[in-house]
């Protein structure tokens, strides 16, 4: 479990953890916008889109622990090439190869195999440590990352020139890289023990057929499951702009806005852990409700513009809270596949039909918010931003409301 969970967030530390905590460099080195940045989630998340539907079919025929390391391995790959600096062009045709290896040759394999590690009654907590350690795995990466960026810049951050921090950033995506190779012979090597265990379990489960689609669009809970996974996803893309608004609102420079994105990430494992072990308690589309209003309320406090250099506990405060409501219900929401009495049978299948809605915001969301906050720099396209975010928390709690309410009849 220790390793899929490291393999798990290393696969994405590329394509979108390094922005995350590093999106103002980012930006910088690569001579982009927030609407270029955009486009390229765009492509990555319309090819996501076709691998999350065939993805599944693949893990079934496949050792998971062959699929997951040439996954890694090839992820890694397209960091080194990232490591060249390419054209905003080639930054497309990367993130579309990054769509293919992380999710056609990844994603059901690890849902797949972490629902019968929770077995029936564990599902919280079983998704509670994956995705909580995917996030402690995050905040590892992401504080070696910046120490390796402030040990290539030899003066004051503001005193560098542009190629000074082209050079330090790189040697961040270099690193990145070298680990996830490594990450990927592990998989390869001691990974294997999970295929007996799957072999066990799911030695009935069914290919995709048109039979198990129809199966799984009766259930009521699986078009839930798309709304609340689609807001939900929303609103973790929002925390890729964390660090910028610490950047351009707050004033911190660019290892100080890195460090707020990577401290972020140290709330994750707290609140996986928790968070799973409560659910098992009660029901987890509950603490799915508690989550969307905690990013609602967090939404609202930031649309009013009330957060700027004089207000730094408020925003150290609100960002905590978002960051808690988002980690919520990340954490949850396909370990309500057990509460929503969907057959293990058609676990790929569901995972697959519900992926294809639920990560719609790979796609929209970075065009999104690229335009509105290069439209109005500053506080107020970060304003507008979080109003959207607000309508889609809003509708988030009301579809994990009804999922609430459907489990208890």
């Amino acid at each position: 479990m220790i390793l899929l969970i490291l393999a798990a967030e290393a696969i994405f530390i590329l394509p979108f953890v390094l922005q995350r905590i590093f999106r103002p460099t980012f930006l910088e080195t690569f001579a982009i916008n927030n609407t270029q940045i955009g486009s390229c989630f765009s492509v990555y998340g319309l090819v996501a889109l076709v691998s999350y539907l065939f993805g599944g079919p693949l893990a079934d025929k496949f050792k998971p622990h062959l699929l997951m390391s040439v996954a890694l391995i090839l992820t890694a790959l397209g960091g080194f090439y990232l490591a060249t600096y390419p054209s905003l062009l080639q930054l497309h045709w990367l993130y579309g190869f990054w769509g293919f290896t992380t999710i056609f040759l990844f994603w059901a394999s690890m849902v797949k195999a972490t629902r019968i590690w929770g077995g029936t009654n564990k599902q919280g907590i079983a998704f509670g440590f994956l995705d909580g350690g995917r996030g402690l795995t995050a905040a590892l990466f992401g504080s070696v990352g910046v120490l390796v960026f402030s040990l290539f810049i030899t003066n004051e951050i503001e005193l560098t020139s542009l190629n000074e921090r082209r050079i330090a950033f790189k040697q961040v995506i270099i690193y990145t890289s070298i680990v996830v190779c490594v990450i990927a012979i592990l998989v390869f090597l001691f990974l294997r023990k999970l295929n007996h265990s799957e072999d066990r379990n799911l030695g009935k489960i069914k290919k995709l057929t048109l039979e198990n689609f129809k199966l799984v669009t009766q259930f009521r809970s699986v078009w839930l499951l798309m709304i609340i996974i689609l807001c939900a996803y929303f609103g973790y893309k929002m925390t890729d702009i964390f660090s910028l608004y610490a950047n351009q609102v707050m004033g911190y420079d660019e290892i100080d806005s890195a460090k707020v994105g990577t401290y972020l990430l140290y709330l994750r494992p707290f609140i996986g852990v928790v968070i799973g072990l409560l659910a098992d308690r009660t029901k987890a589309s509950l603490w799915i409700i508690i989550g969307f209003l905690f990013m609602l309320i967090t939404s609202i406090i930031f649309t009013l513009g009330i957060i700027d250099q004089n207000s730094i506990f408020l925003f150290i405060f609100s960002i905590g809270t978002m960051a808690i409501g988002v980690y919520s219900a990340r954490v949850l929401y396909f370990a309500t596949l057990e509460e929503s009495k969907i057959p293990i049978a058609v676990t790929g299948t569901a995972i697959g039909f519900i992926s294809v809605a639920g990560y719609t915001p790979d796609i929209f969301a970075g065009p999104l918010l690229g335009y509105f906050l290069d439209a109005d720099p500053g506080g107020v396209g970060f304003q507008n931003v979080f109003m959207i975010m607000a309508l889609f928390s809003l509708v988030g709690c009301i579809a994990s409301f009804l999922l609430y309410k459907q489990s208890k009849a």
